[in-house]
């Protein structure tokens, strides 16, 4: 219920508004603005302290007054409206419609903020989940319920690799099976390509997208990933389904945090990151996962471009503490047009020794992505001595490794954005790719297991 209007605040600084004491507001809660003109805006209760209540304003406080602004606070946190429906609709960064199909409708409102997962509620990770990337699907393995971001870069095909992700991902024998996409902080265009290549890939009826673009209001990207995983919380654990989430770019999200505290006057931590950093991230990533005696599931795949290309950096440095592995790009494969360039030897997936296998993917997965991670790590050393005596000068083991490496990266690596393949053709050519080695080499595979697969091509 609507509590009484106030009019007028004491101080007006950056995207803060600061009034005195007002007995029984609660932290987080929803405030409505209205300035001298009548427009109206959203904002939120950021502290509450004896004698002060400082008012966060989403859209910002250009144009308001001190004595001409009116506020009204709500008695509840930010919300979302969820049903049914919501399915196959399309949202602004903080929840509104932006499809023009209007509001949603015959649903209920869910605070936003929500929960991690209470640990002794969650069911141990395991199903596969099929993203039709080779590379992804056979050494870093996605599982549901699991939390596993991607490490990117500036310029690096990030969002091609996402929306390709979203369009081609299914769960193996589930049918209610949905994606959750949400943008934060990004360029118009890029909107524009998330909207058109995911409606144009007929997956509108199991997708929810929400969009907030680099011209929105910074302050709107804090809610931006919370509104993404309130919905997908509601589409999993009361409708029983298994929901894929996408957040891109987080690194758009934790500038934001930092220009927030920076704004509370908050003492800096490493590079100017709140030193709540790693707690505020906890708090979306652990959301993800699957609940013990549900139906559905969540799983969460984050993707942050690394300042610099720096892996040490505070957000991927944090990010990798709170997840269960990581993807990431390489700059080098990208220059040399490989696609998707995921970089093998700097990418783990920790919970894909259990979710492959027998009764999850095909009983040879495990022995085929250790043979060729291993195989592709030699290479590595093969063309690091290659680089210094020249490649006429390796013996013929290096030189089978080099080709290896080669048709690995061009073939397997390597894939169209319209390609999808299944985790069965993936394997076949990773057996393929292994017979290219010296039988001496095979290690992680037998040869019995080798001829079974590529008969007479298989190494003498």
């Amino acid at each position: 219920m609507a509590r009484t209007e106030y009019v007028g605040v004491d101080t007006i600084a950056g995207p803060f508004l600061m009034l005195g004491d007002i007995r029984g507001v609660g932290y987080d809660e929803l405030v409505e603005i209205t300035s001298a003109d009548g427009i109206p805006r959203q904002g939120k209760v950021v502290l509450v302290d004896e004698g002060a209540t400082l008012v966060q304003v989403f859209s910002g406080t250009q144009g308001l007054t001190p004595s001409g602004t009116r506020i009204r606070f709500s008695g509840a946190p930010l919300e979302i409206a969820v049903a049914p429906s919501i399915i196959g609709r399309t949202f602004d960064g903080l929840g509104r419609p932006r499809d023009g199909c209007g509001p949603v409708l015959g649903g209920e409102r869910r605070n936003v903020n929500g929960a991690p997962i209470n640990p002794m509620a969650r069911l141990y990770p395991r199903d596969f989940i099929s993203t039709g990337i080779s590379v992804m699907d056979t050494l870093t393995t996605l599982i549901r319920g699991q939390k596993l971001p991607i490490f990117s870069g500036n310029g690096l095909p990030h969002n091609r690799l996402a929306v390709q992700i979203a369009t081609q991902s299914h769960l193996a024998g589930a049918e209610n099976f949905a994606v959750v996409f949400a943008g934060i902080g990004i360029r118009h265009d890029d909107a524009a390509f998330f909207t058109s290549r995911l409606q144009e890939s007929g997956q509108g009826n199991n997708l929810v997208l929400f969009l907030n673009t680099a011209d929105d209001p910074v302050i709107e990207r804090i809610a931006t990933p919370r509104l993404a995983l309130t919905a997908a919380e509601y589409l999993a654990f009361d409708l029983g389904m298994h929901v894929l989430v996408i957040l891109t770019d987080m690194t758009s999200y934790a500038e934001a945090l930092r220009e927030l505290s920076v704004a509370r006057g908050e003492v800096p931590s490493r590079k100017g990151y709140p030193a709540y950093l790693y707690s505020d991230l906890a708090s979306m990533y652990e959301r993800a996962g699957v609940i013990r005696g549900g139906q559905g599931s969540v799983t969460q795949l984050p993707i942050l471009t690394m300042p610099n290309d720096d892996i040490t950096h505070p957000i991927p440095d944090l990010t990798g503490f709170i997840t269960e592995g990581q993807i990431v790009l390489s700059r080098e494969l990208d220059a040399r047009g490989i696609y998707p360039p995921v970089d093998p030897l700097k990418s783990l997936s920790r919970l894909m020794k259990d979710g492959i296998g027998k009764g999850y993917t095909r009983d040879d997965h495990p022995g085929v992505s250790s043979q060729l991670f291993a195989a592709y790590s030699r290479t590595q050393d093969a063309r690091a001595l290659a680089g210094v005596v020249g490649e006429d000068e390796i013996n013929e083991t290096d030189t089978k490794y080099l080709a290896f490496g080669k048709a690995f990266e061009e073939h397997f690596i390597a894939q169209g954005i319209e390609e999808n393949r299944e985790i069965g053709q993936s394997l076949d050519m990773g057996w393929y790719l292994i017979s290219m080695l010296p039988a001496a080499e095979l290690t992680r595979v037998t040869m019995e297991e080798l001829r079974a697969h590529v008969g007479g091509d298989a190494p003498k």
